[in-house]
């Protein structure tokens, strides 16, 4: 079964499970949501461990919003999924301005899972320093 392959782990945040007492688990195509999210979420270096893990967002945020930072996170995000998260193709990266709010990128990113061939879309926000905004 394809599910097998995809895994199980803690859910993020973490929290518990009302009906066991235990720590609530992330499954499946969901535990892939999960990771993807986390990848994004961490800068390298954060993680004491595993000082290489991570996306490198996080050097961009006081970059201006433009065509090239858009670009530049389009690249750190399809790398970053890439190196980390060999569960899915990443088929899109596009990155977008919010027009409700200019500091705001939003990073729609198209995959499929590898194991059941299923496709699946995130939008992840990032936020730019709006010191840097003109």
């Amino acid at each position: 079964m394809a599910s097998e392959f995809l895994g199980v782990g803690w859910q993020f945040p973490i929290t518990g499970d009302a009906q066991t007492r235990d720590i609530a688990l992330a499954r499946y195509e969901d535990s892939i949501r999960q990771a993807i999210w986390i990848i994004l979420s961490t800068a390298p270096g954060e993680r004491v461990m595993r000082p290489d893990f991570g996306c490198g967002l996080h050097n961009l945020v006081f970059a201006v919003n433009s065509a090239g930072t858009a670009a530049q996170v389009a690249s750190e995000v399809r790398q970053a999924l890439l190196r980390w998260e060999p569960r899915i193709e990443a088929l899109e990266v596009a990155v977008t301005t919010d027009v409700s709010e200019p500091t705001r990128l939003l990073i729609d990113i198209g995959y499929r899972v590898r194991a059941t061939n299923n496709r699946f879309n995130l939008v992840y926000p990032f936020y730019l320093d709006g010191s840097a905004m003109g």
